[in-house]
């Protein structure tokens, strides 16, 4: 089985029929799963940085090739990036092999004739590779970010809008640092058991680091199957969960007896937390559909919590019937997805400002349609997983100033060190001369947190917290 070959047509998948990049790799690995731990591993870092570094790719074919990317053949195309990816992020892959192995590859896939040219191309490149050429970093500053971290030009902009250069480039960096994967213990089980499966983990080679936030999360690396593979997992003791996913539960302060109503559930994550913390009270997770329904009543089920309740449930509408019952409502709303761009590489190539503008209509109906269901005296937690004024500070100010919730501080419910590193990056957004929470009040600007990946230990991720 050619490694290369299966990664070549991943990225004509992806050219060809816009699946998301994830889903496709999870589908490809599940179905060469009998292949070589390397194999795999080789597989999945192929893929996935050839499509996280596309834009900074296309930069340097655009400058070594006679013919465009954008006019070459969509198998051309992807072999060309595949392949400079090697050459320029795989160390250990000789030149050679990459440059002979793309002619293979071209002429096995009926373009003989163009063997010369990808050789041509790749081998300039390799030539080349220790001093390419780049955008200008004082006359054109967005530009050289933008290939520099294969970023479009346009997000660029908007965060040194608002952040500055210094924090968007450590921004920048942060969204292409390695991002290992992230275990949830159950909080059902004790810290004895959990430090005995963290052993367990370590004579499979598996690396666990505890989460600097919360005690019972924990970043693994060194283990490249895939975690539901391991035996703890399988058997609820664990689950994938980003640690911001985590602290959106701990924010919401959810307490023994509470009934919490999770508007947009799937996969789950925050309504199994949530499950623990309420006891003997009760959890309500809905989503749009049947398949989310699935997916999430599957986790649940593994996890073995059994005060939850799953239901399809459009988020837009009002249900008349949960109007002032809810101790917390949880929405963790549709956005941009800018935040979780380190795991989901295709998002920056997807999203429009256009289509921003529908995900905020779309925000502003289940907010409107949901926040009934606090009782008085209840909590609203809303999240996103983006970095982006209008979908979450703009939100802010929505619920307070529209909907008349009360703005609700984030001391003492967050943990100490996520609030410590906030004040140090709001402190590092006013030495670039940026005001952080443009717009809020104190008190709405204390009752939320952006999450952001370079400076704090977490995805991009909103956070914020209100009382009826």
């Amino acid at each position: 089985m050619n490694t290369r070959e299966i990664v070549l047509d991943m990225l004509l998948a992806l050219d060809r029929e816009g699946d998301y990049s994830h889903r496709l790799v999870k589908s490809v690995l599940d179905k060469y799963d009998y292949l070589e731990t390397r194999d795999k591993a080789f597989i999945k870092r192929l893929a996935e940085g050839t499509l996280e570094r596309q834009l900074e790719l296309d930069y340097y074919l655009d400058c070594f090739s006679s013919l465009p990317v954008r006019k070459m053949k969509p198998l051309i195309r992807c072999l060309l990036r595949m392949s400079v990816y090697q050459l320029l992020y795989m160390d250990s892959v000789p030149d050679s092999a990459v440059c002979n192995e793309a002619c293979r590859l071209a002429a096995k896939r009926g373009f003989g004739s163009l063997k010369g040219f990808v050789n041509g191309v790749l081998r300039k490149i390799s030539r080349r590779k220790d001093s390419l050429p780049m955008p200008d970093v004082q006359k054109e500053p967005v530009r050289f970010l933008s290939i520099k971290y294969s970023m479009p030009e346009w997000l660029v902009e908007i965060w040194m809008d608002e952040y500055g250069r210094e924090i968007t480039e450590t921004l920048l960096q942060g969204l292409l640092a390695i991002h290992p994967v992230s275990l949830r213990f159950s909080t059902l089980i004790s810290d004895e058991e959990r430090e005995s499966i963290c052993r367990e983990f370590g004579g499979m080679g598996m690396e666990t680091t505890q989460s600097p936030y919360l005690p019972y999360l924990y970043l693994t690396g060194g283990y490249t199957e895939n975690p539901a593979k391991l035996p703890a997992f399988a058997g609820g003791k664990c689950t994938v969960q980003d640690v911001s996913s985590a602290l959106a539960v701990e924010a919401a302060g959810v307490k023994e007896g509470d009934f919490v109503v999770d508007v947009c559930a799937a996969p789950g994550g925050k309504s199994i937390l949530a499950a623990e913390r309420a006891g003997n009270g009760r959890v309500l997770a809905r989503d749009i559909s049947e398949e989310k329904r699935g997916i999430t009543e599957e986790n649940i089920s593994r996890m073995g919590v059994g005060n939850i309740e799953v239901q399809v449930f459009d988020g837009t509408c009002t249900d008349e019937a949960l109007l002032g019952r809810a101790d917390v409502v949880l929405l963790d709303v549709p956005c941009s997805g800018l935040g979780v761009m380190g795991k989901k590489r295709d998002i920056k190539y997807r999203v429009t400002k256009e289509g921003m503008g529908e995900i905020e209509k779309l925000q502003r109906q289940i907010v409107t349609a949901s926040a009934g269901y606090v009782r008085k005296g209840g909590t609203l937690l809303y999240s996103t997983c983006t970095i982006r004024r209008e979908e979450n500070e703009d939100m802010v100010r929505f619920i307070s100033r529209e909907l008349g919730l009360e703005p609700v501080s984030l001391e003492g419910v967050l943990p100490e060190a996520v609030l410590d590193d906030r004040r140090r990056l709001e402190e590092k957004v006013r030495e670039a001369g940026k005001e952080p929470g443009a717009g809020l009040t104190k008190e709405e600007a204390d009752a939320c947190i952006q999450l952001l990946p370079g400076y704090m230990e977490a995805d991009g991720f909103f956070i914020a917290r209100f009382r009826r």
